[in-house]
């Protein structure tokens, strides 16, 4: 649906900082929106590795001053980990917001 292509999810695995900049040059695309966030992690209380291990997430977010993301390692349960998500995407979300000072290729 976001069209992030699959050789890239094989590769890099759903929860990498690549895949995530996909999604979220996807959502604004497709939504075409001036801003959008995307989110991709582990949150357990299984599958996570040594590499990826649960609490895992990574972020990307989308203004019309381009694309950011990061990984951050979130501890807690399962619950504890999609909360500081929702927290840590809507705050960034909120700083790309009050901080643009130009137009989105994708606005009407």
């Amino acid at each position: 649906m976001l069209g992030v292509p699959m050789a890239l999810l094989q590769i890099e695995g759903a929860v990498s900082e690549s895949v995530v900049r996909s999604m979220v040059e996807g959502a604004a695309q497709r939504a075409e929106a001036d801003f959008a966030i995307a989110i991709s992690g582990i949150a357990g209380p299984t599958g996570g590795s040594a590499e990826k291990p649960v609490g895992t997430v990574c972020f990307a977010w989308l203004s019309p001053e381009g694309i950011g993301s990061a990984r951050h390692q979130l501890s807690g349960d399962r619950n504890a980990v999609r909360e500081q998500s929702i927290k840590i995407s809507l705050q960034q979300l909120l700083h790309q917001v009050t901080e643009c000072t130009t137009v989105h290729p994708y606005s009407k």
